[in-house]
């Protein structure tokens, strides 16, 4: 059962009611080699938007990683006694978006970073999402997080409900096994987890680990080249802890459409700096326009050369994220 320090983190008192108020979601840490014995679980790695459900009994809020709300962009969603007999209920998963079959960042983005109902249902029906829940941390009026997570998933097992956009991700025993299919498969990763593990609201320990097989960064664009008046490429960097932004390389091929390239043109000219913003000029600064870094991108790539650049970077998509929150950290492993 929870502690009575847990029981309590979260709740705010109102007139007469409980209030659900979203915690910080548990992260896993980067990992080389899938860890070794019974206590492990091991579930795929999904390349969507980590998203936590609550409901009260009678409001519901979904609330990302950042602790935005993002309950307008997932209308089919927010009738959690749909898919979860419980009276009130906090999960946590990722909603995802399929593109031939497998998880596309992209796809979803463009539900989750629409903000006009209108446009809302236009694209509903064009990119349909599934929210693949992993845990559960409150279940009619108890807090589960001292729970070990062995608990924990039998309780999500017991709560769910069938539905067309809702899914428990399986957990697999052997890591090692589930990282040379998700291999196979051109899936991202797994992550593994000791089934004796608490959860930690914002934390970040060794108890939770992510193997990657697609690599990926959070980079923010403190400069652009342009083609025929359309930006064509921008220019990445990296925050150290001293708050200077460091140059990774630069990316024009990805998933962006004419539209998005045509879209992102219209906003350079309210972003040009005649400061450059990267702490040592970059290779390729001839014909780039430097801009403030306030845009953040999501991209995959092969590999980190020695050089401290990423190799054939391919950009995702523009995400709502602090710019300051790209940091070289995620250039560990």
């Amino acid at each position: 059962m929870p502690s009575g320090r847990t029981a309590t983190r979260g709740l705010k008192q109102t007139a007469g009611s409980v209030k659900l108020q979203p915690v910080t979601p548990f992260e896993p840490v980067l990992a080389a080699v899938p860890p070794a014995g019974s206590q492990w679980t091991a579930q795929i790695k999904w390349d969507g938007v980590r998203m936590l459900s609550l409901f009260d009994g009678s409001h519901t809020e979904l609330i990302n990683r950042r602790g935005n709300r993002r309950t307008l962009q997932y209308p089919e969603l927010t009738k959690p006694e749909a898919y979860c007999r419980a009276g009130s209920v906090m999960l946590d998963g990722e909603i995802i978006a399929l593109s031939g079959g497998k998880p596309s960042f992209h796809e979803v983005m463009r539900r989750d970073s629409l903000k006009n109902e209108a446009a809302i249902r236009a694209v509903q029906p064009q990119v349909p999402v599934l929210y693949m829940v992993f845990d559960i941390l409150y279940c009619n009026g108890l807090w589960l997080l001292d729970m070990p997570l062995s608990q924990r998933q039998q309780m999500l097992n017991e709560v769910l409900l069938p539905h067309p956009h809702v899914q428990q991700v399986p957990s697999y025993p052997d890591p090692a096994q589930l990282l040379t299919a998700a291999r196979q498969g051109s899936l991202e990763g797994i992550v593994c987890k000791d089934l004796d593990s608490t959860y930690a609201p914002g934390g970040k320990d060794k108890r939770w680990q992510k193997l990657k097989i697609i690599s990926d960064v959070t980079a923010v664009a403190g400069g652009v080249t342009f083609r025929d008046g359309i930006v064509n490429a921008l220019l990445f960097g990296l925050y150290d802890d001293a708050g200077k932004l460091h140059y990774i390389g630069h990316a024009g091929a990805g998933r962006m459409t004419v539209q998005d390239w045509r879209t992102l043109t219209a906003r350079i000219p309210g972003l040009v700096t005649e400061q450059m913003p990267f702490a040592a000029l970059p290779q390729r600064s001839k014909g780039s326009v430097w801009i403030k870094p306030e845009l953040v991108f999501k991209l995959n790539f092969l590999e980190w050369n020695p050089s401290g650049t990423f190799r054939q970077p391919v950009i995702q998509a523009q995400v709502d994220v602090p710019p300051r929150s790209c940091s070289l950290s995620q250039r560990e492993l």
